[in-house]
């Protein structure tokens, strides 16, 4: 597995959402979903809104694996759960989206319980 560069994380924690698809069982990729996005210490995390019934988070759930796309890049990437660092998260999602009431929803407990690690491949 590879690592993300600084670049990448540079521009990841400069642009305000992904795409992001879980991949089939035969390989293809699901369609791809606009989701935010925050960067903690070196890593990437993204939660769904809605929580475990959001389509695209049991897409990945399925089988942890799957691509994201930001300004014409698309990486393959293996998902994670990992909620060891929910309130650094917490405060990111408040430090770059604000605290409207979508902020609030992205770290509420339930979509706290879909914390995933973004990891390329």
């Amino acid at each position: 597995m590879s690592t993300w560069n600084a670049g990448e994380l540079q521009a990841l924690d400069r642009i305000g959402e992904i795409r992001v698809a879980g991949r089939r069982q035969d390989g293809s990729l699901r369609t791809l979903t606009i989701i935010w996005h925050v960067v903690v210490d070196g890593s990437l995390y993204v939660r769904s809104v809605r929580g475990a019934e959001g389509s695209w988070y049991k897409g990945v759930r399925r089988h942890h694996e799957g691509a994201i796309v930001w300004d014409g890049t698309t990486r393959d990437v293996v998902f994670v759960p990992d909620t060891t660092v929910d309130d650094e998260i917490d405060a990111a999602y408040l430090q770059k989206y604000g605290n409207g009431s979508p902020t609030r929803a992205i770290t509420n407990a339930a979509a706290r319980a879909t914390t995933l690690r973004v990891k390329p491949r």
